[in-house]
């Protein structure tokens, strides 16, 4: 298939209607300009009529043309009691609108991922990590001048300071590369105080200059603090940025050329290594976008708030999931093993990790490119025998009911950390490869969230379950026995060295 086509089929699936058959990759061509035009979110403005049975009352709310109500028009719909207005229980925000963004489109029903507006699929096959990280933070694709402004710029700051390199160095050798990452941006805050709205005032950020620097300063050095993290293992020192190489490949340069400035790494590995960091760029409001908004939102400095984001990403059920689904696959073993495996995932003895998304239920268009990229990778590196217990795990658990019903289709991390691995990275680095790239997104959403006028500091409201109301009793007077359901803090045991400390003399 050509280029063209294949773009044009992109074009189709993205404005075509109607559900997708997943083994096509082709929508029905749009047949008229609407299709071209967003359908009218939640149906568009009106009114909502909101009759409180408890006291017959009838209130109108408001919806925005964007299909929204305003939360707090709830407030006024109150029955007495404390006289508290109404309020929504949202655990998880999973139906709560949080922000007006412009940066990237999900349709999770469809499969559908944009930047900007453009298909991921066609930022995959055409563009390149630095020029799609310059759309997701300023909005447009750039023009030749711009790109090359933008290169020379991330790179050129791509160099660590002395202090930071020092402070990693005081890790232990085998700390967990997502908490050496989590230590220098720490490390950066504090290197650069003329950014900071703590000493340098609240309104430092409403400087267009001071906000670039803080921007290229951040996705250049983050491949270097990658690359620092990865070798504080090893024991090696990785190779210093190279300003000529590309941004992936400068990466692979630091982490592979040791003292041989002449080494240059693969280009085929180097784009696909691009190509994922692409796909993992930005994501709407996902757990760790919403964690740098959350922080941005204080008014913090942006090392802070980037920090912040990072140290969601790390968990297991975020940017940890890649890892998680490869210990799984590592687990199944076998072809022959993927039957009893969903088995018990259908008797919930086992969990399934890769399949299934919070706002995805179609096949991750994420995931089938990172198919493609994995072939790739294993004609370089050499085939992973994983790749075929994960392509027979998706076969079964597509053609199973039980999985179909549910709408449990493969996720961006399903196939990434097999081609991750074929790369030579361990699974504990899995996640900092996720973070690298994610940085554009963190930065695009800590800059449009600088110029909403509807920016407030987030403090979501709670639902306090809790005792109402206790008098105080000194310790004398307390009883000694408490009742069974109390909590309370469990048995700690000493580690073995306080306890051979504690057996010495003169302690």
């Amino acid at each position: 298939m050509t280029g063209a086509h294949t773009r044009l089929d992109v074009l189709r699936r993205h404005l075509g209607a109607g559900e997708e058959d997943e083994d096509q990759s082709l929508r029905q061509e749009p047949t008229n300009a609407q299709a071209l035009t967003r359908p009218t979110p939640g149906g568009g403005p009106g009114s909502l009529t909101v009759v409180d049975n408890r006291t017959g009352k009838r209130y109108e709310i408001a919806i925005s043309e964007h299909g929204t109500i305003n939360a707090t028009d709830l407030k006024q719909i109150k029955a007495g009691g404390d006289g508290v207005g109404l309020r929504t229980y949202d655990n998880g925000y999973v139906n709560t609108t949080a922000c007006k963004s412009a940066i990237s489109y999900i349709d999770g029903d469809a499969g559908v991922l944009r930047y900007r507006g453009y298909p991921i699929e066609q930022l995959a096959e055409r563009s390149s990590f630095l020029e799609v990280s310059y759309l997701v933070v300023y909005g447009s694709l750039p023009t030749t001048s711009q790109l090359q402004r933008w290169t020379d710029a991330v790179m050129r700051h791509s160099a660590l300071p002395v202090a930071v390199e020092q402070t990693i160095a005081a890790l232990p050798h085998d700390a967990h590369p997502m908490g050496t990452i989590l230590t220098g941006l720490c490390a950066l805050s504090t290197l650069h105080p003329e950014q900071n709205p703590a000493l340098s005032g609240q309104n430092i950020y409403q400087s267009r200059e001071v906000q670039d620097k803080q921007i290229v300063r951040l996705i250049g050095k983050i491949p270097t603090l990658a690359a620092l993290a990865y070798h504080r293992a090893s024991g090696r020192k990785p190779a210093q940025p190279n300003q000529n190489l590309g941004y992936a490949e400068n990466f692979l340069y630091m982490l592979d050329a040791g003292s041989h400035p002449s080494y240059r790494p693969n280009p085929r590995l180097a784009r696909a290594l691009d190509i994922l960091f692409i796909l993992h760029a930005e994501h709407e409001l996902n757990c760790s976008t919403s964690a740098a908004r959350h922080l941005a939102s204080s008014g913090v400095d942006v090392y802070t708030v980037v920090a912040g984001a990072v140290g969601a990403l790390y968990g297991p059920l975020h940017g940890g999931a890649n890892e998680a689904v490869l210990r799984m696959l590592q687990r199944i073993g076998s072809v022959e093993n993927v039957g009893p495996f969903l088995e018990g995932v259908k008797n919930r003895k086992e969990r399934m990790f890769g399949f299934g998304h919070r706002i995805y239920k179609n096949y991750d268009p994420r995931a089938k490119i990172i198919r493609q990229v994995a072939e790739e990778v294993f004609q370089i590196a050499g085939r992973d025998p994983l790749i075929d217990v994960a392509l027979a795990l998706e076969a079964a658990a597509r053609s199973d009911d039980y999985f179909v019903k549910r709408k449990l289709y493969p996720n961006v991390d399903f196939f990434s950390g097999l081609v991750y691995r074929a790369m030579g990275f361990p699974p504990q680095f899995f996640t900092v490869l996720f973070a690298i790239p994610r940085i554009a997104g963190y930065l695009a959403h800590w800059r449009e969230s600088l110029t909403d006028p509807d920016t407030k500091i987030v403090r979501p409201q709670q639902d306090y379950r809790g005792e109402w109301l206790r008098g105080y009793q000194g310790l004398e007077e307390r009883p000694q026995q408490m009742p069974p359901s109390t909590d309370e803090l469990g048995p700690v045991p000493p580690s073995n060295a306080y306890v051979r400390r504690i057996s010495g003399q003169n302690w």
